[in-house]
């Protein structure tokens, strides 16, 4: 079964993602559904940390959520999938079944993100597809200077929008 890739431009460059449809069937259906929406153009990376990872999807240029999140998912971090660098996983709070919009692309391996069991504190975080071109974007962005703004921390001090994420054909 071929994967379903989706193009993300940002204001750093673009990015192709191959998605995991079988291993993270959910996850993947709900990305998808943000994507057809329109809903992640005009978002930010809002939160990075060089040696971490990446997180965006859910906040506008002045940090604020962007309304229209759909309802939260099943966390599907049992699929045996890693969380390694280039991997996009979603973010959450410390419920594991929060993911909606916000996603996070590692910037380098983050086993301590993985699945160790059912328990809330073991459950991880949910891996649902691969940046395959563009890892050069995700290193520049994981290098942008960030600070504290507001009530946020690692933001970045110059925002980088997430301008579209289309479907590739």
């Amino acid at each position: 079964m071929a994967k379903t890739k989706v193009q993300m431009k940002t204001s750093k460059g673009e990015l192709l993602v191959e998605l995991e449809d079988e291993a993270a069937p959910l996850t993947v259906k709900n990305f998808l559904e943000y994507v057809q929406d329109n809903f992640y153009s005009g978002t930010i990376f809002h939160r990075v940390i060089r040696d971490f990872m990446i997180q965006g999807g859910g906040m506008t240029k002045d940090l604020r959520p962007k309304p229209g999140a759909h309802l939260p998912i099943i966390n599907e971090a049992a699929n045996k999938l890693k969380n390694e660098r280039g991997t996009i996983a979603m973010a959450r709070t410390s419920d594991p079944d929060s993911a909606t919009n916000q996603f996070f692309i590692n910037h380098k391996d983050n086993d301590f993100l993985d699945y160790k069991g059912p328990s809330p504190q073991q459950i991880g975080y949910a891996v649902f597809g691969r940046v395959i071109e563009g890892m050069d974007v995700v290193d520049a962005i994981a290098s942008v200077k960030t600070g504290r703004k507001g009530h946020y921390d690692d933001v970045p001090l110059d925002p980088i929008e997430i301008t579209s994420v289309e479907v590739v054909k």
